[in-house]
């Protein structure tokens, strides 16, 4: 065999690979490049290990081979150990044959050989899992081991925790056996990735491939000449998509051919040309004209689990801890705000809720940014709580969304940059507002800075993540009050 024909490969190196054979080459050897891992992307490592752990209460009595401490060789000795010695069930056995080195999840032994099970962190299947599975049957099948069933395991969207987690309940398992016996695919893969591994970095253009089916970690590397305002800022939703223009050499978004471009699109890239604002004076006073007071001004902070952390809810369900309120009962009266933070590691929903509609009025408007988001947790809780549902229901029907304009393009500022987001909305026609500078900028960091209180024993430290919390949402709700102010002065 070529010294480049056994090139080591992994399970992840495999779909690395599948995805993008430069993305895989930088890996191998340029491992430097890769962008810096989040503390969110390390949340997400993390609720990937707890939705592992379980996922094998269903096949209970396994054997673990853990990797930890433990060099390639040796994890293979265990299993082949363990085999031998009759083990019925293992998780993260360790097999390699074409120099491919895998762990399978679960492993259980049935009478016609070993069933192979995959554990995933959704609520679906996905067409990678297929190839995540394929690779896995390709190496045991060629280490000798017979599979007479793979699925897939993952979790059930619809499953709703009652006391103590039911693991039979809270997975799905789907048998995929039938589409993953794809040897010959397999294997022209592993050698078409080890023939781009044995050359110089492989010349692969930025594409749709670098988002799917995962968020590359070269992102930053591989788009590093896109300029600010780039192409790929356009407003998605015209017949031009970004990606065509790219290919016929357009990056900059000064190069976009208007004559092809949407209304939106064009209202864009002239504002960006101009460096000014657009304002349709029709459209925006048919938004303002749907607002009334009182006027509320609601942000909820929320997190969500794979695993159901409280009774009443499903895996990833938005859970409220946190909201801001700004309100201005009638024209020209003085701005007042209220806020609610919960109390770390207790479920925060009904206490949340309470407070809510006690200072909300029934005849209030209630003014979100994205509302969508507050209606689907408000929604939530009124299904959770009947107590409260009849305000809860009357203050969704009063919601209002102040990304509306925004979103329609009935406003735009160059500076927003094809976004309609808060983020970048405020910063652009409320300048002397400013995320920048604060301990906690946005949402993925709120949710890390709450789990961290959960788990502090530090009062000193639980106390400063408070106030952190507190200042972030009441800047998003004064910051939709500033938005407002100037939507008003333009219309």
């Amino acid at each position: 065999m070529k010294a480049k024909e056994s090139i080591y490969l992994s399970k992840s190196l495999f779909i690395r690979g599948l995805q993008c054979r430069k993305s895989l080459y930088l890996h191998k050897f340029h491992p430097e490049l890769r962008d810096e891992v989040s503390e969110a992307q390390e949340a997400m490592f993390q609720s990937g290990r707890e939705v592992g752990t379980y996922a094998r209460r269903p096949f209970p009595g396994g054997i673990e081979v853990p990797y930890e401490d433990l060099s390639l060789e040796e994890q293979l000795n265990l299993t082949g150990e363990k085999i031998k010695r009759g083990a019925r069930i293992l998780y993260e056995p360790a097999f390699s044959y074409d120099n491919v080195f895998v762990k399978t999840d679960i492993l259980r032994k049935a009478r016609q050989g070993w069933e192979l099970y995959e554990v995933k962190g959704s609520t679906g299947q996905k067409e990678v899992y297929l190839d995540d599975i394929a690779v896995q049957y390709y190496v045991l099948k060629g280490a000798g081991i017979r599979i007479s069933k793979a699925s897939v395991v993952y979790l059930n969207k619809q499953y709703v925790r009652n006391g103590d987690i039911d693991p039979s309940a809270l997975f799905v398992i789907e048998d995929v056996t039938q589409t993953v016996d794809r040897q010959r695919f397999v294997a022209d893969e592993i050698a078409d990735m080890r023939k781009a591994l044995g050359k110089r970095v492989p010349d692969i253009d930025i594409g749709k491939h670098c988002t799917h089916p995962y968020d590359c970690d070269f992102y930053g590397h591989c788009w590093q000449h896109i300029p600010e305002y780039s192409i790929f800022n356009l407003d998605g939703r015209g017949r031009v998509k970004p990606f065509d223009l790219y290919r016929q050499g357009i990056v900059d978004l000064r190069d976009a051919p208007k004559e092809i471009l949407s209304k939106k699109q064009n209202i864009q890239l002239e504002s960006f040309l101009q460096k000014n604002e657009y304002v349709n004076k029709v459209a925006l006073k048919q938004f303002l004209d749907s607002l009334w007071y009182p006027l509320y001004f609601l942000d909820f902070e929320t997190f969500s689990c794979a695993i159901p952390a409280f009774s009443g809810t499903r895996p990833y369900q938005n859970i409220p801890h946190q909201y801001s309120l700004h309100y201005l009962k009638r024209k020209g009266a003085r701005l007042g705000h209220r806020e609610f933070l919960a109390e770390p590691n207790i479920d925060p929903r009904e206490e949340l809720a309470g407070n809510l509609v006690s200072e909300i009025p029934d005849n209030a408007c209630v003014l979100a940014y994205h509302a969508s988001f507050e209606i689907g947790v408000l929604k939530d809780l009124a299904a959770s709580y009947p107590r409260y549902r009849k305000k809860l229901q009357r203050i969704v029907e009063n919601v209002r969304d102040l990304e509306v304009p925004f979103r329609k393009k009935a406003v735009y500022h160059w500076k927003m940059n094809g976004s309609s987001s808060q983020k970048y909305v405020l910063p652009a026609l409320v300048p002397q507002l400013s995320y920048e500078g604060m301990e906690i900028g946005n949402g993925g960091m709120a949710v890390q800075a709450y789990f961290r209180m959960c788990e502090s024993q530090d009062q000193s430290e639980i106390e400063a993540i408070r106030k952190a919390l507190l200042d972030y949402c009441k800047l998003d709700t004064l910051g939709m009050v500033r938005i407002l102010e100037r939507l008003r002065e333009m219309g």
